[in-house]
C-alpha cells in the first residue's frame, strides 16, 4: 500500500526510478536537474527513510566533522550522518510515512536539492580532504 503510494509521488514529481523492490521497500531515484543521484528511499512502515550518499571521508579530519554538525543545525529537516563504519556521510531525511502527502514528500526532495545547491562547494572540498 505505501509502496505504490510512494512510487505515484516519485512519478508524479517526474525522477527517474534506476531500481524498485517493492519485497524490500526500496526506490533508487534521481534527478539531475537537483544534483540527486542515486537516492534511496525506504519505505519501511511506519517510516519513510531517504538517503544520499555525498562522499567518502578519507581521513577523521576534526574540522570536516565540525563543520557538518554546523550545517545540521541550519538544515531544516534531515541531517548530515556517518555509516557504521563512520566513513561515508551521507544526508538522511526520515518521515512518517502513514500520513504522508505529496507535498510533504516534494518538500523533502526539495531540501535536498537545495542543501547541495547551497553547501556543494564545501561538499566537493570535504570529499578532497
Amino acid at each position: 500500500m505505501y509502496f505504490q503510494k510512494i512510487e505515484s509521488f516519485i512519478s508524479k514529481l517526474g525522477y527517474s526510478v534506476s531500481y524498485q523492490n517493492e519485497k524490500e521497500g526500496i526506490f533508487l531515484i534521481e534527478s539531475e536537474q537537483d544534483g540527486i543521484k542515486n537516492l534511496i528511499i525506504g519505505v519501511a512502515p511506519p517510516i519513510l527513510i531517504m538517503e544520499q550518499y555525498l562522499f567518502t571521508l578519507r581521513s577523521d579530519d576534526a574540522g570536516i566533522l565540525k563543520s557538518l554538525l554546523q550545517k545540521n543545525r541550519d538544515i531544516i529537516h534531515g541531517a548530515f550522518v556517518l555509516d557504521e563504519e563512520g566513513k561515508k556521510v551521507i544526508f538522511r531525511y526520515t518521515l512518517q510515512v502513514e500520513n504522508l502527502d505529496m507535498n510533504e514528500f516534494e518538500g523533502a526532495l526539495n531540501s535536498l536539492g537545495l542543501l547541495l545547491g547551497e553547501y556543494y562547494e564545501q561538499i566537493i572540498e570535504f570529499s578532497k580532504k
